[in-house]
């Protein structure tokens, strides 16, 4: 499922709640109170209009309901900076002690715009461009705000009016539970929106919608307790090259399925960007999709629709860790009616698929094919198969037709090609298994797979925590007369710096 790297009925999740919006300041009520907790008083606050959602760190969850706030490393901003929460952020040093203002203007017909206001010469960005020190910015509903560079994103901005409407399609399993956010991506299965758990921890997820009008079998593909064996199978596969399903939500018209966020997006667009990469960069990437898809089949899953847009990417470095998506979908969606869809984008799947039209059984070989066709375009940076005038790009993937022409390829090891060579066999009895590709020549490089080892270790276990299953109830705090994190912080000494 597009990051997309980059998921209605109710899956229960077994997780703890994350706790509700702590920062009303509203005055506890003094009955219902059992161990600390109590229910959900009615809101004295005022409503508020906006959020602003952390996405870098040491930023924090704001509840907008002020008109005006300034930003900055100022003990008077209404939101200050504080050097202590930065710790791990390495620009810290480049916040100013006044560096934005967020700015709601309502209209006389009670409409209203909302602008950032640029006070910083370090830079102040909106959706990756550059304000201007003394100019604003008009920020819309799922808006980024970055600073001091494009790259260190700070805040999503929810405008809770356009959101509120926004979610009125998503089930009300959903909804109590995450705030639904923009779009990530689409693929020919439905599209993919980020979501934030509801909370001041704002965890990140992915939910991916799927039409179910698309799929002639999927009316009945999910029950609405999340009970059926699949999907339990599906939430309990665990690797980390595999992103981590939480859940699968069913309505009358669409599937929701709550998936775990990657930051890094698909390798489908690092491709884009790139044209092609580094041999050794390849094979580091390429090994985890060895390791990756072997899991699944070794868990008796064939994914069947492997291509770059379902290799999700951690991070922007070249070193980064993989993650396969989209493997369950013939789970959820039907073998037949999803292989009857994919077979209309033919590049990435094997002759005997597209022989056999979705209509006849076949192999888990088929992804061994689809993962040379991905090899092949890593190290050239084009599809071995395309539409040509004189040959269909169906009869060329059914003859196995491609090649390697010098001018894309010299700088490219002939081990390399042979592994290419040896899954891109139209037989697939005479096709390289995954296993079998794990021992070829050029995968058997010790320092790649010490390194690739070092990604796999998992060593932040936030991503793999399931969502809240619930609102939560508040906690009584009686020493704290105001939570709320646009709340002034303690004072800071250090001046305004400019680069």
């Amino acid at each position: 499922m597009t990051s997309s790297s980059s998921t209605s009925g109710s899956g229960s999740m077994s997780s703890q709640s994350v706790p509700s919006s702590m920062d009303s300041g509203a005055t506890l009520p003094t009955q219902d109170v059992v161990d600390g907790y109590f229910s959900e008083p009615e809101e004295t606050a005022e409503p508020g209009w906006g959020k602003l959602i952390p996405v870098g760190r040491g930023f924090e969850l704001i509840d907008l309901t002020k008109d005006c706030y300034i930003f900055g490393r100022d003990d008077k901003a209404d939101v200050c900076f504080v050097e202590a929460t930065f710790r791990k952020n390495p620009f810290f040093l480049r916040l100013s002690k006044k560096h934005f203002e967020l700015i709601k203007e309502t209209s006389a017909n009670g409409e209203h715009i909302v602008y950032v206001k640029d006070w910083s010469s370090n830079g102040t960005f909106v959706n990756g461009v550059l304000i201007g020190k003394g100019n604003k910015h008009v920020i819309e509903n799922n808006g980024e705000i970055a600073l001091p560079t494009s790259e260190n994103k700070a805040y999503i901005f929810l405008d809770l009016e356009a959101t509120n409407k926004d979610q009125e399609t998503f089930p009300q399993e959903i909804k109590e539970r995450f705030t639904i956010s923009k779009f990530l991506g689409r693929g020919v299965c439905g599209e993919v929106r980020l979501a934030f758990s509801k909370g001041n921890e704002c965890k990140k997820f992915a939910i991916k919608i799927i039409s179910k009008n698309k799929f002639s079998s999927s009316s009945a593909c999910v029950n609405r307790r999340g009970d059926l064996e699949e999907v339990k199978i599906l939430k309990k596969l665990d690797h980390p090259c595999i992103v981590k399903i939480f859940d699968a939500v069913e309505t009358q018209e669409n599937l929701f399925i709550v998936l775990e966020f990657v930051e890094g997006g698909e390798l489908f667009n690092r491709l884009v960007d790139v044209k092609k990469l580094e041999e050794s960069v390849a094979k580091l990437l390429f090994y985890q999709m060895l390791v990756a898809v072997k899991y699944l089949h070794d868990k008796g899953f064939t994914h069947r629709d492997l291509k770059p847009e379902n290799v999700l990417l951690s991070s922007s470095n070249d070193a980064t860790l993989i993650k396969i998506t989209d493997f369950g979908l013939s789970k959820f969606v039907g073998e037949q009616s999803l292989m009857q869809t994919l077979c209309g984008t033919p590049s990435y799947l094997a002759p005997e698929v597209l022989a056999s039209q979705g209509l006849k059984p076949y192999k888990k070989e088929c992804d061994c094919w689809s993962l040379g066709v991905i090899l092949y375009v890593c190290l050239a940076g084009y599809p071995p198969f395309a539409s040509r005038a004189n040959r269909s790009l169906n009869q060329q993937v059914m003859a196995g037709s491609y090649s390697f022409p010098d001018q894309f390829w010299r700088d490219v090891s002939d081990k390399a090609k042979d592994l290419i060579k040896k899954l891109l066999t139209v037989d697939p009895n005479q096709r390289l298994t995954v296993a079998e590709a794990l021992e070829h020549p050029w995968i058997k490089d010790e320092k790649m797979i010490e390194k690739a080892k070092k990604l796999m270790e998992p060593d932040d276990k936030q991503t793999s925590m399931a969502p809240p299953t619930k609102t939560a109830t508040k906690r009584k705090n009686s020493s704290d007369s105001d939570t709320s994190t646009a709340t002034k912080r303690h004072k800071s000494t250090d001046e305004d710096t400019t680069n």
